[in-house]
């Protein structure tokens, strides 16, 4: 029996080997048209998500607008609460820092820890020696007074319930927990360096 041709064989080989870049470039394009397909699909699916928010959010500036038009006379208790001023914690110290955290405390004490139960029960309890925690709290407790300390709910303010107790309220424990769950303060580790009064 004869070998074959070396130079046929080679041939063979790059026949084969060529076979094989095309069917591969073949199911390549296939897998790039599907992709823009499927890219396609998704624009269109945002660009309607965006249209729907932004018919939502028409919706409750529309209802907060009637809201404010008949809350009445300008009377403080038939306007419901109104914010209080941003503690700027990086700035405050002593009795001024002290004021802030107290108002922060009550809200806890009173609000948060006995009406929200397990999602309150990762706060670690050194949550006021944590700018973070601060900064949180803050804007949990502030957001919660306007939604709920309220004369009369109008629709934009269950919106904004809904959306404060299923995503806001949700991402902010997390962020509490972890903060308070593996810090310094009772491990025996160094504590974290003194803060001091930024201008």
């Amino acid at each position: 029996m004869t070998e074959p041709d070396p130079l046929t064989t080679a041939l063979l080989k790059l026949a084969a080997l060529g076979q094989q870049l095309a069917d591969l470039d073949q199911r390549e394009a296939g897998d790039v048209a599907d992709l823009r397909d499927r890219l396609g699909a998704l624009t269109t699916l945002t660009a309607g998500l965006k249209g729907i928010i932004a018919d939502q959010v028409q919706s409750i500036d529309a209802a907060a607008r009637l809201a404010q038009a008949t809350a009445g006379d300008g009377d403080s208790a038939a306007v419901g609460y109104q914010p209080a001023m941003t503690p700027r914690f990086w700035q405050l110290d002593g009795a001024d820092r002290e004021h802030a955290i107290t108002r922060l405390r009550a809200w806890v004490e009173q609000i948060y820890r006995p009406e929200y139960g397990y999602l309150s029960a990762g706060l670690g309890d050194c949550w006021d020696q944590h700018p973070l925690c601060l900064y949180l709290l803050d804007w949990l407790s502030e957001l919660w007074s306007v939604l709920y300390l309220q004369p009369a709910r109008t629709p934009g303010q269950l919106a904004g319930q809904a959306e404060w107790q299923t995503r806001l309220l949700t991402i902010a424990v997390d962020q509490l927990a972890r903060e308070t769950r593996h810090c310094r303060h009772g491990t025996g580790r160094p504590p974290m360096p003194a803060r001091t009064a930024r201008p």
